[in-house]
């Protein structure tokens, strides 16, 4: 069984937080939550520096956690840091509302959270589900926790993220779990412009990945054609072909 950090980006009181919570439990695993209080959602890797982050002990109903005024980030940060009284074995992150795909990846607070852990060298995950506003994550928390011991986590490479996303269907109805690269599109964002009740101008932030741009052999296809998906990620942000290249340039 494993020691494990579960944080989020949704808040402490999250249906898939919970969610995943009393699968692990169940699963025999230990289980420290260290999650915001409030939802955190598009944080990216977000660290609070200008004010004092505080704590909150949740109890309630069976589940014991840490609620965090901060973000995602802070949240691993100060469990591993401060909060845990031992190193765990595992950082997972999640179940998110909403995927985490393609350049999710960059702007999700899920996601940062488990890749602090990452970066602090321990194994990590993030979980995700392709649905805004599910209401009831325990068949995907069951699978995630049914996953963990088949995984080699010692084998992975030094500061690996896994990225597990669910389609938006009961988890029993799900194509078979594909491992896949992430989708390299991009968004196409907009703003809708609206007029709060004294007529002022305000902006609401909307955008899509076009569907003629995603490749049928990565995540974002998969997971709307009904699949589980696994994406090892790492954060080595060089191009090392522009590297080369300027090199050749004589720079």
């Amino acid at each position: 069984m494993m020691n494990i950090l579960l944080a989020n980006d949704d808040g402490i009181q999250a249906v898939g937080l919970r969610a995943l919570y009393f699968a692990l439990v169940d699963a025999g695993h230990d289980v420290h939550v260290v999650a915001p209080v409030t939802e955190q959602s598009a944080v990216g890797h977000a660290v609070t520096l200008s004010m004092p982050v505080r704590v909150k002990q949740f109890k309630e109903n069976g589940f014991v956690g840490q609620g965090v005024y901060g973000t995602p980030v802070d949240c691993v940060k100060l469990g591993l840091s401060t909060l845990l009284p031992d190193k765990p074995d595992l950082v997972l992150s999640g179940i998110n509302a909403g995927a985490n795909v393609g350049v999710d990846i960059l702007y999700s607070g899920t996601v940062s959270a488990a890749t602090e852990g990452a970066l602090m060298e321990i194994p990590a995950m993030a979980v995700s589900m392709d649905n805004f506003n599910p209401e009831d994550l325990s068949g995907q928390a069951r699978f995630t926790a049914e996953l963990l011991p088949k995984i080699p986590w010692l084998d992975l490479p030094r500061k690996c993220v896994l990225n597990l996303n669910f389609p938006d269907c009961p988890v029993e109805e799900a194509g078979e779990l594909v491992l896949c690269p992430h989708t390299r599109a991009s968004y196409t964002d907009w703003y809708d412009t609206r007029k709060d009740p004294r007529g002022r101008p305000y902006y609401w932030l909307d955008g899509a990945i076009p569907p003629e741009r995603i490749s049928p052999d990565r995540d974002r296809a998969l997971l709307t054609d009904g699949h589980v998906t696994l994406t090892p990620l790492h954060f080595d942000f060089t191009d090392h072909d522009a590297l080369n290249l300027l090199k050749a340039a004589g720079m």
